[in-house]
């Protein structure tokens, strides 16, 4: 894990930035609308007035679209147009923060552009290329400021798609570097750290699959519609390498292989299966019959040709991070599981053969070093990172794709990264955060499903009753916890966060606790460290309902301990961290939080009365609003809000050691119930109570 230099995202406000786009075409019109969905002020400039309208019609399309899929409502689009600027004057640049160009790849009309923004842009301005053929520093080399020249590799649809590669060049500032990387969060992307070296991260290992998968038809391995069958079924993917192209455009595909070729060598060249078809400008037939007796061969070479490409950029190459290598392949290309991930489940010594297999194919091909030393052993992936700086130790989630869900793995990395934080003298106080939109989404609902269908019930209550034991060792931590809450926060993350001394919140900070919704009631602390925050009445609220509470409303109830701005929240974490106070086993408040007496009062009623609407509400809005609570609560899991409720008015007469024991206690009942595998395999439950 890398500490972002707290110099990257002070005085980033997004209403009060602009942003540049030069390129109002299919990449450009995305870019810029990503970043105005997100509330950046955004110039979208382009050579001459057809363009420009032309790229304004596409967002207009696409946020129309958006708003008959019920994405947006009318307002919020009308709102992202309202960020909008487009132009035929580069003099409007003059101000952006950053300027993000994305014209067709013509290396000489890059730099000749760059060189025009460098007289026009303030001296601060980041300029960036959206480049997928070049080197960052050949774009950079007309300016006058190479070291606030990076790269932005954007994936398209770049308003939908999550993916961005940020590139460093060799004369790219660790400043401009940082920067643009915090923009890219703030904007809602998902950012993975790549050297400047051909193809990048993704295309590196993407295009050559595209390109193996022409030449298993060129060389009669099979016909289309086989390759596709196959490759959707082993790589778990909607659509195969020939649709990928017809969707996206064949040319690029070919475009991008010459690029890769011309840089990498022969085996990385273009098949000349596809030269035709651009030719022609057509796209692939995938109409035919499936010969499934080809399915092994078509698995081996592209398993094969994806783990050694993915294998050399990573351990030979060092061009990025095993996790920013799979992360890229799971949020750019949308397959469930990255390379290395994919490695792990084959076996990494059955890798090794696919890749030998390549290699003895191609001559230009070698076998990554570091993969044969494997010696079988799975590789190693992070998904909890940390680093100490300052005195602080930062402990962050890292699967921004999965909502940072917690699973056996993750649970794991958690309780070791931590005690390693607690035990290391340079360390006053742990941050605990989590990379992304969430903070934490809660437990991965796949991995229940699995053991609920292999009747391993016991498995889960390990699980558990795990993350108790480490949720407790941070709650017992002589070091001040903080959690940095700067999303969405869910169930288990929920009960993470209760778990630390202080919870520090940004407007985007949110907690609940959904499980009675799904069958199941918060088993790792969140019936008895919310009772403890808030009082038991309006824990009962939280557990009962279900109900998402945003950081204002914690913080007025107690959930929360402060709301700060994006801008402040490194500081107030770390000053936090550093403060050497810690919070000792809550006891629950003696007076009810201002603003919360109805639904304390309400909440006081007993569970039947509460299902039964048998209890007086107030007057006026509070009354509506909990009218509609009440109702919701007909749709929860009777036997988990029967045992989710005892837990929770319980808890004022437990110590919390007691009470935590007792949710893990009855969690063999609730998993082991019909209604928890209904609740987590159906879009809309209906439960039994069984």
């Amino acid at each position: 894990m890398k500490k972002r230099s707290k110099m990257a995202t002070e005085n980033i406000d997004p209403k009060n930035t602009i942003i540049g786009v030069v390129g109002a075409g299919n990449m450009g019109s995305g870019i810029a609308q990503k970043y105005a969905t997100e509330g950046f002020q955004v110039v979208v400039v382009d050579i001459n007035e057809d363009a420009v309208t032309m790229g304004q019609q596409r967002v207009s399309d696409t946020l129309n679209e958006g708003v008959a899929r019920k994405v947006f409502t009318e307002a919020k689009r009308d709102a992202i147009l309202d960020n909008m600027t487009f132009t035929t004057d580069k003099g409007a640049l003059k101000n952006a923060a950053l300027v993000v160009e994305a014209i067709f790849e013509n290396k000489e009309v890059k730099q000749t552009l760059f060189q025009e923004l460098d007289g026009i842009c303030g001296e601060d301005t980041i300029l960036a290329t959206n480049t997928s053929s070049f080197y960052v520093d050949d774009v950079a080399e007309k300016t006058t400021r190479p070291e606030n020249v990076i790269g932005l590799h954007y994936f398209y649809h770049p308003a939908k798609n999550r993916l961005v590669e940020v590139i460093k060049g060799k004369a790219s500032s660790d400043q401009a570097f940082e920067k643009a990387w915090a923009i890219q969060e703030l904007s809602g992307k998902t950012p993975v750290d790549s050297k400047d070296r051909p193809g990048f991260i993704v295309n590196r290992f993407f295009v050559p699959w595209l390109n193996e998968s022409m030449r298993l038809v060129e060389e009669g391995v099979a016909n289309i519609a086989t390759v596709e069958a196959a490759a959707k079924k082993f790589f778990k993917v909607g659509m195969g390498p020939f649709e990928l192209m017809n969707v996206t455009g064949v040319p690029i595909t070919l475009h991008a292989a010459t690029t890769l070729g011309e840089e990498l060598g022969p085996f990385y060249a273009p098949c000349d299966l596809i030269r035709p078809i651009v030719e022609a400008k057509e796209n692939w037939v995938l109409d035919g019959d499936v010969d499934e007796s080809a399915f092994d061969a078509i698995r081996d070479r592209l398993f094969g040709i994806t783990f050694q490409i993915a294998a050399a950029l990573v351990l030979d190459e060092e061009v990025c991070s095993l996790e920013d290598c799979d992360l890229g392949a799971r949020v750019g290309l949308r397959w469930p599981k990255g390379p290395f991930e994919m490695m792990n489940d084959l076996g990494t010594d059955k890798a090794l053969a696919l890749v030998q297999a390549i290699a003895d194919r191609y001559e230009d091909v070698q076998v990554p070093a570091q993969l044969g030393d494997q010696n079988g052993n799975a590789f190693s992936i992070a998904h909890v990172q940390s680093c100490v700086g300052d005195g602080v130790g930062y402990l962050q989630f890292n699967r921004p794709d999965a909502m940072n869900a917690l699973n056996e793995d993750v649970v794991s990395q958690l309780g070791d990264a931590f005690a390693a934080l607690a035990n290391n003298d340079e360390v006053k106080g742990i941050v605990l955060s989590g990379r992304g939109k969430a903070f934490v989404a809660g437990a991965d609902v796949k991995f229940f499903v699995k053991q609920m269908k292999k009747k391993d019930i016991d498995r889960i209550v390990d699980f558990a009753a795990n993350g108790q034991k480490i949720f407790r060792q941070i709650d017992e931590c002589p070091k001040p916890v903080v959690c940095q809450l700067d999303g969405l926060s869910l169930g288990g993350g929920s009960e993470l966060a209760l778990a630390c001394d202080y919870i520090i919140a940004t407007e985007k900070g949110s907690l609940g606790f959904p499980e009675t919704g799904i069958g199941i009631y918060p088993g790792l602390g969140g019936t008895q460290r919310s009772a403890r925050r808030v009082g038991v009445n309006l824990a009962r609220w939280l557990v009962l309902s279900g109900e998402t509470v945003p950081a204002q409303v914690a913080l007025g109830m107690g959930l929360v301990d402060e709301v700060v701005s994006s801008n402040d929240l490194a500081e107030a974490v770390k000053q936090k961290a550093l403060s050497g106070k810690t919070v000792a086993e809550n006891s629950p408040p003696e007076t009810t939080p201002q603003g919360f007496e109805d639904w304390h009062q309400v909440f006081a009623a007993p569970l039947d009365e509460l299902l039964e609407g048998k209890v007086t509400l107030p007057e006026g809005d509070n009354g509506a609003k909990l009218q509609k609570t009440i109702k919701r609560l007909g749709f929860k899991a009777p036997i988990a809000m029967k045992a989710a409720d005892e837990l929770v008015r319980k808890s004022a007469g437990w110590d919390l050691a007691t009470g935590l024991q007792a949710e893990t206690n009855g969690l063999a009942m609730v998993f082991g119930s019909e209604d928890a595998l209904t609740g987590m395999t159906s879009r809309r439950p209906e439960f039994q109570g069984k």
